[in-house]
């Protein structure tokens, strides 16, 4: 590539950033650094209605906390500034008016109201109203008005907007990195609205003008804006500039394959579809994958899949790994099934990967929080735990008992492990347990195993009561390590509540 790889992601701050979105900006910060270029955060808000305070401040964040930052952007100037459309405007009216100069696009002077009336007397007819070719001689524009008509309505102050002409009886060819070659017929184009009565840019002009200025040289971006490419490209001929190349990503569906994931999705099957957390001003919350838990890690290696595969087996990449590994060619066409069951795999991974002294801090800062100071063998308890973890909060719902004193039983469990022997029993245990100075798991577990075989007892009428005296319920590692870790005096105080409570029944 002999022009340097510059690309860019333009959200619209209108909200949470969606995970579709974050996939985009992935992929496309993972192109530029494969092939040492820039990457390029544009914010799209010419459209002031839909603008939501604070979504710019989280979409930095959100690429910040998936170690994916912007090269160039707001805040990080780099020479194509500014990198918000709502600072650019005085631009877009520029190239709009040279493209009417050069016979590229024209005003038009229809209202809504007329607009309205021939789309519905298009419906009455069973057809569908398009502003082209076929009709724009019979609207009122500057194509069917004289030059002194148009004139005038501009002098008056009329309000207009200024649309592309869209030419007529030709075949453009269009070209995608992923998708390969494409035909469109011009004759079924419309001539969109490029530059609208309130002084602002479309979608449309704002991006192409955008693009050229700040050197784009490759768009990676959805699917969605696949319907849009034969505007933009002959947007570029029209200004007589180098078109960038084009990639549209697949979109990414519902769990079920059918549909495009959407941003209700995730709360009605209970995984995040952002990635942080968003309250809206009306004080609904939707979920993040980082107040959710998970690590940026896993999030990133979940997403680089969505749509692309590096044609063999291995699945777990870090960062720089991917971005040696990516090539927009091994993106697929056809849309990516979401899998939050995949996305907990790579997550149980990443723990499983973590430095345990890092672990040992989030979890004594969350025990902090839970009101439990100063708390011992804390380092012991994740090592025992965290293979079974997923997410920190896992050691806690699985570790618990090992800082709180259970003050109920399972009552389901109970039910099975406590008989009327039981309290002879555990006052048995309480009796080995407190002659031994070694309260060593190894030495109280052969100490008390030794016992029940001596008494030809059957091991659950023994163990089952025991961890639930310990535990409160049936879970956690092997007994006698639980029992070590909480030490003697905490041990036998925890069996003779569990005694005391079955007293009481």
């Amino acid at each position: 590539m002999s022009k340097k790889v510059r690309v860019r992601f333009a959200p619209s701050p209108t909200g949470p950033l969606h995970i579709g979105g974050v996939r985009t900006a992935l992929f496309n910060y993972l192109f530029a650094k494969k092939h040492g270029g820039d990457f390029i955060l544009r914010i799209e808000d010419t459209d002031q209605n839909r603008y939501v305070e604070g979504a710019e401040e989280y979409i930095v964040e959100a690429l910040n906390w998936l170690a994916i930052p912007f090269d160039e952007g707001p805040g990080k100037e780099g020479g194509f500034g500014p990198y918000r459309q709502s600072e650019r405007k005085h631009l877009y009216r520029e190239y709009a008016e040279s493209l009417i100069a050069n016979g590229s696009a024209y005003y038009a002077f229809d209202t809504s109201e007329e607009l309205n009336a021939h789309r519905k007397d298009h419906e009455a007819n069973g057809k569908t109203f398009i502003y082209n070719w076929h009709n724009r001689l019979k609207l009122k524009n500057s194509l069917s008005l004289s030059e002194t008509e148009t004139q005038e309505k501009l002098a008056a102050g009329e309000e207009y907007v200024i649309r592309f002409k869209s030419p007529q009886n030709e075949t453009l060819h269009l070209r995608d990195i992923i998708r390969g070659d494409m035909e469109i017929d011009t004759n079924v184009l419309d001539d969109k609205v490029l530059f609208k009565s309130d002084g602002m840019p479309t979608y449309h002009l704002a991006n192409i003008v955008d693009d050229h200025l700040m050197e784009i040289s490759h768009v990676i971006r959805g699917e969605e804006w696949l319907p849009s490419l034969a505007l933009h490209v002959l947007l570029y001929k029209a200004f007589d500039w180098t078109a960038p190349q084009f990639a549209h990503l697949p979109l990414i569906m519902k769990p079920q394959g059918k549909g495009k994931l959407s941003k209700r999705d995730g709360d009605k099957m209970g995984f995040p579809v952002f990635p942080l957390e968003w309250k809206t001003i009306d004080g609904d919350l939707f979920a993040g994958y980082r107040e959710d838990g998970y690590l940026p890690e896993a999030v990133v290696n979940m997403l680089a899949f969505l749509g692309w595969n590096p044609g063999t087996e291995k699945e777990i990449f870090t960062l720089e790994e991917l971005v040696n590994a990516f090539e927009l060619d091994r993106v697929h066409k056809a849309g990516a099934k979401f899998d939050p069951e995949k996305t907990k795999w790579y997550q149980h991974h990443y723990l499983q990967e973590m430095d345990e002294s890092v672990l040992v801090d989030q979890f004594t800062a969350l025990l902090k929080e839970k009101g439990i100071v100063n708390a011992s063998n804390v380092a012991t308890v994740v090592s025992l735990l965290k293979e079974r973890a997923t997410f920190m909060s896992d050691l806690w719902e699985q570790g618990n008992f090992f800082f709180e004193r259970p003050v109920s039983y399972d009552e389901k469990a109970s039910a099975k492990a406590f008989k009327a022997e039981t309290p002879e029993i555990l006052q048995n245990v309480v009796m080995i347990l407190d002659q031994n100075i070694d309260f060593s798991a190894a030495t109280i577990s052969e100490k008390v195993k030794g016992w029940i075989t001596a008494q030809e007892m059957g091991f659950g009428k023994v163990m089952m009561p025991l961890r639930l005296a310990l535990v409160g319920e049936m879970k956690g590692p092997d007994v006698f390590e639980i029992a070590s870790l909480l030490g003697k005096a905490e041990t036998i105080k925890r069996i003779e509540n569990a005694i005391l409570a079955m007293d009481q029944k």
